[in-house]
């Protein structure tokens, strides 16, 4: 199972800094509440089976995709933007809220997190179609365990569980969302 920091080499924080106006370190602390968030969103959405199917064709789809991006400019927003409103419905406020809130550094804002979401998720999406489609591709008999025991649920939570204590945001945000019923 492959852990976050792979991901995190993936997103221009540099050029994400210069274009929200903030320092470096203030966007690398929100980067990394943000892609914890994403991966619990679209972890709460595949508990219920229409969830799960839908996440299953968007990550078939995005997995296929290059995940990095050497500027925000090379960042389809537009799309960050639905996959947003996909993965988290009305509740994209109250999900940059509760972020927001559990963040230890004052400066990872609401608003800042509600820019962000939008950047970072297509890159994210990508990355984690990537890590699926790899996952699905893998011999059966490899690891007949781990394919019977959770699909695109398992992965992600597999993620979540590897994001160094990242799985309390998960935990909030499948809260807030209520098991994929947005």
């Amino acid at each position: 199972m492959s852990d976050l920091s792979g991901l995190l080499n993936l997103i221009p924080i540099g050029d994400i800094a210069a274009k929200l106006g903030v320092n470096e370190d203030l966007a690398e602390a929100a980067v990394k509440q943000v892609i914890p968030t994403l991966i619990g969103g679209m972890a709460a959405n595949a508990k219920d089976d229409a969830g799960a199917k839908s996440l299953e064709g968007a990550l078939s789809t995005h997995g296929t995709k290059v995940p990095r991006a050497s500027t925000v400019d090379d960042i389809d927003v537009a799309d960050g933007a639905k996959i947003v409103s996909n993965v988290f419905g009305g509740k994209q406020a109250d999900v940059a809220s509760a972020v927001a809130d559990n963040n230890a550094d004052a400066n990872v804002t609401s608003d800042l997190i509600a820019k962000l979401l939008p950047i970072v998720a297509p890159i994210v999406i990508s990355w984690v179609g990537s890590q699926f489609l790899g996952q699905k591709a893998a011999p059966a008999a490899a690891e007949p365990a781990k394919a019977d025991a959770g699909g695109i649920g398992g992965l992600l939570g597999g993620l979540l569980g590897n994001a160094g204590g990242q799985d309390l945001v998960g935990g909030l945000i499948g809260g807030l969302l209520g098991g994929g019923k947005r």
